[in-house]
């Protein structure tokens, strides 16, 4: 016996993609770039020293002294000789006019004037220890220093940039398809 059928048979539908890839490009130059820096301002002020040497206390411990130095001392002692000198006349007069009271007054005077004064011998340092004065002041320096600040310039460039977009094609290249077969459909026809 035969039974009756229906026969389905399908064609899947086939597509075709073409497709364009998206092209992007971009270009950045590099930016341009300039830096100066301008030199610090530097100002120094210098105060010398000043070494000032006094040896004046040295040289007159050695007898070498100045000529107004000597000429004050010859003077100074110039005058207590002179001092000295009347006070002696003045007692060897007395001395003199008392002659009644006795002794030997002339004799005795004769032989003080004739004695020079005796003869004096020291140990000593020619010059003296701190006869030469020193006195030192130390230089001074002043700095002022300024800074300056750095002169910058940059230039950017904008990028370039290019974009082509991409594009998707479909087309069919096998359309679907659906066939139907009725088999044994009708009986009358299974008997004959």
């Amino acid at each position: 016996m035969q039974i009756p059928q229906i026969r389905l048979q399908s064609t899947s539908m086939k597509i075709g993609l073409k497709i364009e890839q998206p092209v992007q490009q971009i270009e950045q130059k590099a930016a341009v770039q300039s830096i100066d820096q301008p030199q610090a301002i530097l100002e120094i002020q210098t105060t010398p020293g000043k070494l000032t040497i006094d040896q004046s206390q040295a040289r007159e411990d050695m007898d070498l002294k100045s000529l107004s130095k000597r000429v004050e001392e010859f003077a100074q002692q110039g005058y207590q000789d002179w001092l000295a000198g009347m006070a002696r006349r003045a007692q060897q007069g007395t001395e003199l006019r008392q002659y009644e009271k006795g002794g030997n007054a002339l004799a005795d005077q004769a032989r003080q004037n004739s004695k020079g004064p005796e003869k004096q011998f020291n140990l000593g340092w020619i010059p003296s220890h701190f006869s030469v004065k020193l006195d030192y002041q130390p230089a001074q320096v002043k700095l002022e220093a300024t800074a300056q600040k750095p002169i910058i310039d940059a230039q950017i460039h904008k990028a370039n940039h290019a974009y082509t977009p991409g594009s998707v094609n479909v087309e069919i290249l096998q359309k679907n398809a659906l066939d139907i077969d009725f088999i044994n459909l009708f009986p009358d026809e299974i008997g004959k």
